[in-house]
């Protein structure tokens, strides 16, 4: 397959990767589901690693890599060939960014999911307390007895936080694998020419 091809895939691959961790970052500011003050919710959802990290800054590597296949960057000096091949070393600086952005939400999701969820640790009469129970690092994904005895509100809080954020992780690995595979074709499309092995015109 054409490096052009290859690299159009994996901008179809991203697009929809980007879309899943807006809307996951989206449901976190909704902890159980359930719409609660902006002081109560997880101070790491604040940083928006879903939204920033492999929303916005996915957005911009997946639309240069969906357009690869036919830019010639105008050509290069009136030579085709070399527009090509410039597009496609242009290509690893997006596919960095591409990294970036969904290394910072693979941060950010690891340390939620340590630190685990704002939550109701205490109810006096009307009086309700907030804070992190599992901030010590004393988190246990086996133990979910616990989950509801250390968090009374809002139900399924905890669950809510690992699952959304749990996505947010594996997503975020994905996309980097994703853009570390565009920097290797990106450097073959560079010295090989769009496709290796044949005419740089083919597609």
């Amino acid at each position: 397959m054409c490096s052009g091809g290859f690299a159009k895939c994996l901008g179809i691959s991203l697009m929809p990767l980007s879309i899943l961790c807006v809307l996951c970052n989206i449901l976190l500011f909704f902890p159980g589901g359930i719409s609660v003050e902006s002081e109560h919710i997880t101070d790491l959802v604040w940083y928006c690693g879903g939204i920033l990290g492999s929303g916005v800054l996915m957005i911009f590597p997946a639309l240069v890599f969906l357009g690869l296949k036919n830019n010639d960057c105008c050509g290069c000096c009136g030579n085709e060939s070399c527009g090509r091949r410039f597009a496609m070393l242009s290509s690893i600086l997006f596919a960095a960014v591409g990294v970036a952005g969904a290394g910072y939400s693979v941060i950010i999701s690891a340390v939620a999911i340590n630190h685990g969820p704002e939550c109701v640790v205490n109810i006096n009469g009307t009086d309700k307390q907030w804070g992190y129970p599992f901030l010590n690092g004393d988190f246990s994904l086996s133990d979910k007895d616990a989950w509801s005895t250390a968090c009374l509100e809002p139900a399924r809080v905890v669950s809510w936080h690992l699952s959304l954020f749990s996505v947010l992780l594996v997503m975020g690995l994905i996309q980097m694998a994703l853009c570390a595979v565009q920097v290797v074709n990106g450097l073959l499309g560079c010295l090989c020419g769009n496709c290796c092995g044949g005419s740089d015109g083919a597609v």
